[in-house]
């Protein structure tokens, strides 16, 4: 079963022709084009007015009246074929009616919305109202009920009441004489009461100053004890600040003999250097002396007596230097 449309072509011609008439377009001035039609009317415009619709069946619609309106003219939609004079005076006719319609409907639909606003209004309130006398009724009802209850609880009391004053009257006698009695020991325990307080009074005095007593001494202690860690803590501050300043200087010191240390590696390590060029020196010296001594000697004459020919040999070993004469300060200034 096919679903039935939510408007019908009549309401959708009338929404158009009142978005129409509320967009000043009036035909015998300026005649509509389709692009001011499209411009006033639209699918989504004309689904928003009418609140509901199928999007293809309104698009459908909106094509036919655009074709009357726009193509064929909104005056030949139902005159075609008739004299030139007639059709101007229907045409002019049929363009009042339509104007005349479009404006009642303007105004039809004014009135509506506003009799549709008071009509709210009048209901809300209406409603108020009536919700107001009921909360009003249901707390009447309860305030009867209350009352007919304590009404009741009143009378039986009343009763009872008199039935009791009969016996209270009978024993007001009674209560007088004891009355009279208690008064007397009630003066009695007043005078204790009086004489009880006089004394807590009297305590209470003492122990308030010895208390003010005791606070003084423990202020005046208090006192005395911070201002002798005040005095500790400033000789505490005094021996960092000396301590830190011998740690400056201790790492000055460790630095300068960390450099010395290490210009002495240096020095020793150059000392050891020239003591071996010095050995090697030494060694190559000598053994050319060994090999000057091996071809000398055969072809030496016998020396003649009483007569000492000194030797390159003998004299070498005298003649040669010290291996390193600045090696003893610098050895003692590495020691």
């Amino acid at each position: 079963m096919a679903r039935p449309a939510a408007v019908s072509p009549d309401q959708i011609r009338t929404t158009v022709l009142a978005m129409l008439a509320e967009a000043e377009m009036d035909p015998e001035h300026a005649p509509p084009t389709p692009e001011r039609f499209r411009k006033v009317v639209s699918v989504r415009k004309l689904r928003a007015r009418l609140g509901a619709g199928d999007p293809a069946m309104l698009s459908r619609a909106l094509n036919t009246i655009e074709v009357e309106v726009v193509r064929a003219g909104l005056a030949q939609v139902a005159i075609p074929g008739l004299p030139d004079t007639i059709a101007e005076q229907m045409r002019a006719l049929w363009q009042a009616a339509v104007t005349v319609q479009l404006d009642e409907v303007v105004q039809m639909k004014a009135a509506a919305t506003q009799a549709s606003e008071a009509a709210d209004v009048a209901q809300r309130d209406a409603d108020l109202r009536v919700e107001l006398l009921r909360v009003e009724l249901a707390d009447l009802r309860d305030q009867l009920s209350a009352r007919d209850t304590a009404l009741a609880t009143v009378r039986a009391e009343f009763r009872a009441a008199s039935e009791k004053m009969t016996d209270a009257e009978r024993t007001a006698l009674d209560v007088r004489a004891a009355l009279t009695s208690a008064n007397a020991q009630l003066g009695t325990a007043k005078d204790e009461h009086a004489a009880a307080i006089a004394a807590i009074h009297a305590r209470y005095e003492g122990l308030s100053r010895q208390l003010l007593q005791e606070t003084e001494h423990q202020r005046h202690a208090l006192q005395v004890e911070r201002e002798r860690l005040s005095g500790q803590i400033t000789q505490a501050q005094e021996r960092v600040a000396a301590l830190e300043g011998l740690r400056d200087r201790l790492l000055t010191e460790l630095a300068s003999e960390r450099d010395a240390h290490q210009r002495a590696a240096g020095e020793a390590a150059a000392l050891t250097a020239v003591i071996a060029e010095q050995r090697a020196l030494l060694q190559t010296v000598h053994a050319a002396q060994t090999v000057q001594a091996g071809t000398r000697r055969p072809a030496r004459a016998a020396p003649a007596p009483g007569r000492h020919r000194k030797t390159p040999a003998a004299s070498t070993p005298a003649a040669t230097p010290s291996p390193n004469p600045g090696g003893a300060p610098a050895r003692r200034k590495a020691r």
